[in-house]
């Protein structure tokens, strides 16, 4: 009994640390897209992305001669591919256009929130009051902090920002009930191949239209978000929540606004203020007691 606790701590430790890995891509992601839209297209990063991360998901499902999806799991992974393939690149990617990185990270904060609201809409569970007074409150605290940093009125780019975190928590909600029965892996990969001609089609699109020339620096951010954030990113998450359990290694993704924060700060220089960090903990706070709250099937 005895060494099988141990055995469960020790899988539980490193599911923890794989779950951070992951969290820490990332949370990189805002910083490096902001580096690359500031010399290429927006559409072109956000599609382009998911065009190399779906030849890179093509090649490990092939190698592992994975099967192919079955019909009934199709408009699940439809559902997935559209919230995080491109839904949330291309408005979160649009949105580092106008806003920097840090402020993308403030609001970016409920999307664990807002997937266990899905979650809870999708799959016909009951979220307790507490919950929904969370839900309330980070919402909240994050118009808040878009009127402050938008002297009183929402930037075009927090609307952009909001749209991505509905979708991303779509995707999120959808994906990880279907990864239940496939594997997360199997999961963004499929994804990422399903959509595959919509996202090559635009982006062969705006790289005719608006061109793609640009410095070492945007290129390198471009390659983070299309290799790291877009796969490598999950085979780490997935993998950490697999051996370690959900419940556990979800909450490592609490520290994502402050590694976000930090990476504006180290990768493209942008200045943080006790506003940024303030709203960061008030919203990283609110998160968590909301992911305490119990939830009703």
């Amino acid at each position: 009994m005895r060494e099988t606790a141990t055995e469960q701590q020790r899988l539980e430790l490193k599911g923890m640390w794989l779950g951070f890995v992951g969290v820490a891509i990332f949370s990189l992601t805002l910083p490096f897209t902001r580096l690359a839209v500031a010399e290429l297209h927006p559409i072109f990063v956000a599609m382009g992305r998911a065009v190399v991360a779906a030849l890179l998901a093509a090649y490990l499902m092939y190698i592992q001669k994975a099967r192919l999806p079955q019909r009934k799991e199709l408009a699940s992974l439809f559902i997935t591919a559209c919230g995080v393939v491109v839904g949330f690149p291309l408005f979160s990617t649009l949105a580092m256009h106008y806003v920097p990185a840090a402020h993308g990270a403030i609001v970016l904060g409920i999307l664990p929130l807002a997937t266990a609201l899905f979650a809870a809409i999708r799959f016909h569970e009951r979220p307790s009051i507490g919950f929904w007074l969370m839900a309330v409150l980070g919402s909240l605290l994050v118009l808040t902090f878009a009127l402050i940093q938008g002297a009183g009125s929402l930037q075009w780019a927090d609307l952009a920002l909001f749209f991505a975190v509905i979708l991303a928590a779509m995707g999120y909600a959808e994906g990880g009930r279907l990864a239940q029965t496939m594997g997360g892996l199997q999961v963004i990969s499929w994804a990422l191949i399903l959509i595959f001609p919509v996202t090559l089609s635009l982006s062969v699109w705006s790289y005719w239209t608006f061109g793609a020339h640009a410095s070492l620096a945007a290129w390198g951010g471009f390659a983070y978000v299309s290799v790291f954030s877009m796969f490598i990113g999950f085979l780490f998450w997935y993998k950490g929540l697999a051996i370690g359990g959900i419940a556990r290694v979800g909450q490592v993704q609490l520290l994502q606004p402050f590694l976000s924060l930090l990476g504006a700060a180290c990768i493209v220089g942008e200045s943080l203020s006790v506003v940024h960090v303030g709203f960061a903990l008030a919203v990283i706070v609110t998160v968590a007691l909301g992911r305490q709250m119990k939830i009703h099937r």
